[in-house]
């Protein structure tokens, strides 16, 4: 694939936008403190919750969620070649923020709202794997793993090759930034989320 330099401008304008750390945004406006020296010190919408409520955990994920959504729904009509380089800037962006020190979010959230681009069959899978995982054992890490292993079954079965390793590297740097979560949860040492 050749990039134009109008799609270079686009992937980079994509990694800033999903380098916007909404949990800290809104903590920030709302006077709360800031999610990086609370809970698990991580700026997605589960420690936002953990900490702030779920007012605010709410709002960071549906934020975090839409810049994936929005920007990818842009760029499908705009260009749909690029569709994917650009997915994985906007996850990159998130997880790996310029303005945090490139230490961000785990990628839940951005990642649902690639996958509802991508496919609502996907993202309808996700979801409810996730929302069944959580309810049966109350971890939020435990969930989006279980999930994340689900779709990549899914996208090696039906998911063409380009597509396929897409969700494959998306779903192992998930895997790389829930890591510690892992150990947490083979100690038996993870938080379990009531509400």
């Amino acid at each position: 694939m050749f990039f134009q330099i109008e799609d270079l401008l686009v992937l980079f304008l994509c990694y800033l936008i999903g380098s916007v750390p909404f949990g800290l945004v809104f903590s920030k406006l709302f006077g709360k403190t800031d999610p990086r020296i609370s809970g698990s010190k991580n700026i997605g919408a589960t420690n936002v919750l953990r900490i702030h409520g779920k007012l605010l955990g709410i709002i960071t994920l549906i934020f975090d969620i839409l810049k994936a959504f929005l920007p990818l729904l842009l760029v499908e009509n705009y260009n749909n070649q690029i569709l994917i380089p650009c997915a994985l800037t906007i996850f990159l962006g998130h997880v790996f923020p310029v303005w945090l020190k490139f230490k961000g979010g785990k990628g839940i959230a951005v990642l649902i709202g690639i996958l509802i681009i991508y496919s609502a069959f996907y993202a309808l899978t996700f979801l409810l794997c996730w929302l069944i995982t959580f309810i049966l054992f109350r971890y939020s890490s435990l969930a989006a793993i279980v999930s994340s292993i689900l779709i990549v079954c899914l996208a090696i079965v039906f998911s063409e090759p380009y597509e396929k390793y897409s969700i494959l590297f998306l779903s192992f740097v998930v895997f790389l930034k829930h890591r510690e979560n892992i150990f947490r949860l083979i100690n038996g040492k993870e938080e379990k989320i009531f509400f």
